[in-house]
């Protein structure tokens, strides 16, 4: 690595994103793997599946080699400006009801009420209906 790195911007990595021009996002570097692409054991799809966005996560799961950190070094060509870098988005879980006693009561309560009226009104249709 050299004494001064090239700052690059998230639009700029982004538009590495093919066979013969694929640069990498990842823990804040910059790489330049399209050397590599061929040589990947993964495949050069694996590769380009983590372009366009910070690939750390996809990196670190894979759980990679010492050999193969150090081999990254060679593809280092800058940092990233971080504060180009979308956001990830937070998961937000859907509304769900609240565990209020009353409410629940509320829908037991119509659980055991509902099939009796059903019952009730199959029983007085049957009876209002049928011939003496």
């Amino acid at each position: 690595m050299g004494s001064e790195s090239k700052i690059h911007t998230f639009e700029e990595v982004a538009k590495h994103n093919k066979d013969k021009d694929c640069w990498l996002i990842i823990s804040g570097k910059v790489y330049d793997v399209t050397p590599f692409m061929a040589d990947h054991p993964g495949g050069g799809e694996v590769l380009l599946s983590a372009t366009g966005k910070d690939g750390t996560n996809d990196f670190e799961d894979i759980g990679h080699s010492e050999d193969a950190r150090e081999m990254m070094e060679k593809y280092y060509i800058g940092e990233i400006d971080a504060e180009t870098v979308p956001q990830k988005r937070t998961y937000i879980p859907p509304h769900q009801m609240s565990n209020d006693p009353a409410s629940e009561f509320f829908i037991k309560i119509l659980q055991f009420l509902v099939p009796l009226l059903l019952l009730g009104l199959a029983i007085s249709l049957r009876n209002y209906t049928k011939k003496e």
